[in-house]
């Protein structure tokens, strides 16, 4: 499929959303299928948007004394099944190297799934004394996972992301260092995603495999499903014992470790299409946006000055706002109307248009057209842009965020018995708040019989007494239902 498709073409969002996703990531150039089953290319446009989140997470964790590394792809399978949960937890995506330089190996080699064994590998190595904690180190990385069915960003066979993997002398100082990344997550998500998520603890079954515990941000989609954003776990000292990660502490004791890890992929990005796109195709928040402003010439007479008025635009734009610099775009390219750029700006998400014409050029003016619908034109003067783009690009920002936080508020229900709960999941979907006695057989048929998982207990959740969704017996906490991708 080509960006050249017509915009008529697209499927509906409101229609047949995922149709519409599949063909909206491949007409912006996002991404395209890769020779291998379930894999993906990420193209330009898309990757930019990874290295702003790269960019802005990397802020974030280095303000938590978090600093960036990077470990082997190919683990010995020796060091991976050392931690018995965590190998069965991963033992279906495995993909698994038997021969290299035409010989079989001696011993396999996992293609990482994820790197807490082959990095525990090495703390073991680096950490003897109380001197050497906290270690906090993160990577950014890909990964592979052999799932059966793939879906661009959302779940593919490889990925990108972040696992960041700390090391502590006490429970409560990891336990800290788990919320503190989980904090960071969501404040990502808020201020460059402009996307609201539920922040939370895992149940039992849902937890990462091998951890003590685990916290998710959740978020709700507009087809009412929910999608995972992150999680942060906390390892307690399971594999610190497995991997012999021991220091010696002020007193003299010899003691395991307490360990953490967090992790953020590509999948956010499949979160922010589905949650802002529209029936016309990417809406990107401003500061998501590898294109913030995209000025479209209309040529036809006096072409010269056109052009030299759209880059005095842009100069300006950039001269009051250096961080837009490249990212603000003069579209020149010959043999495509006025209204294929527009579509094509359209469809791209590309949050900021800006028409120029030879009456924009006499009277020194411009016209800024938002990409969100609903915000509005504005008129400036050439000398003002600059001011009006910046201030315009955030407006844009909160009204996303404003939408969505109305959209999560209007889609979480509190439920008092299960008729109503399987009711709501065939039907609309969304978050269902309801008690459940945290027991492991009630979460089982409740997911075999609606297909809605647990999502998380609320961060701070009080003791309630209400009786369990699903049988009624005891129960002590709300929690929050939905069916997942």
């Amino acid at each position: 499929m080509k960006s050249d498709f017509d915009k008529k073409q697209l499927t509906k969002k409101t229609s047949d959303t995922p149709r519409w996703y599949t063909e909206v990531i491949q007409l912006a150039e996002l991404a395209d299928y890769g020779p291998a089953r379930g894999t993906m290319v990420i193209r330009p446009y898309g990757y930019a948007i990874w290295e702003t989140i790269q960019e802005e997470f990397d802020k974030l964790i280095e303000a938590l004394g978090v600093e960036n590394a990077y470990f082997p792809l190919l683990i010995p399978m020796q060091l991976l099944q050392k931690e018995k949960e965590h190998v069965r937890g991963f033992a279906p995506e495995l993909a698994v190297v038997t021969h290299g330089g035409g010989k079989k190996l001696k011993e396999p080699l996992a293609v990482r799934p994820t790197s807490e064994t082959i990095m525990y590998e090495m703390y073991s190595k680096w950490i003897s004394s109380w001197r050497d904690l906290p270690l906090k180190i993160n990577q950014w990385n890909n990964v592979v996972r052999w799932e059966k069915r793939t879906y661009f960003f959302l779940r593919t066979l490889e990925f990108l992301w972040q696992e960041g993997h700390t090391a502590h002398e006490s429970y409560d100082e990891a336990e800290q260092m788990t919320k503190d990344a989980l904090s960071s997550y969501e404040k990502l998500y808020k201020e460059i995603f402009a996307m609201p998520g539920l922040c939370g603890v895992k149940s039992q079954a849902e937890k990462f495999a091998g951890a003590d515990h685990t916290y998710a941000i959740e978020f709700l989609m507009p087809d009412g499903k929910v999608l995972q954003g992150a999680t942060s776990h906390h390892l307690g000292d399971n594999f610190s014992k497995v991997f012999n990660i021991k220091f010696q502490d002020k007193n003299g004791e010899i003691k395991n470790v307490f360990q953490t890890s967090w992790g953020l992929s590509t999948r956010s990005i499949g979160g922010m299409i589905l949650m802002h796109g529209d029936d016309n195709g990417l809406v990107i928040p401003p500061k998501l946006s590898p294109i913030k402003v995209i000025i479209i010439p209309i040529l036809g007479k006096k072409d010269e000055n056109i052009l030299k008025y759209c880059e005095k635009l842009k100069q300006e734009i950039e001269r009051i706002n250096s961080e837009y610099s490249g990212k603000v775009k003069i579209d020149k390219e010959p043999g495509k109307s006025i209204g294929w750029k527009i579509n094509e700006a359209e469809i791209k998400g590309i949050p900021v248009r800006v028409l120029v014409g030879i009456r924009e050029v006499d009277e020194k003016t411009a016209t800024l057209n938002s990409r969100l619908i609903g915000i509005g034109d504005l008129l400036c003067r050439q000398k003002e842009i600059g001011e009006k783009v910046e201030g315009f690009l955030n407006k844009i920002q909160d009204e996303m965020y404003k939408r969505a936080v109305k959209f999560l508020k209007g889609n979480i229900i509190e439920v008092k018995n299960y008729e109503d709960f399987k009711s709501i999941m065939k039907s609309k979907r969304g978050f269902i708040k309801a008690f459940w006695c945290e027991n492991a057989d009630c979460e089982t048929n409740i997911k075999e019989e609606t297909k809605a998982t647990t999502r998380l207990k609320p961060l701070n959740a009080k003791k309630e007494y209400g009786k369990c969704i699903y049988c009624g017996k005891k129960a002590q906490y709300v929690w929050y239902f939905g069916q997942a991708y």
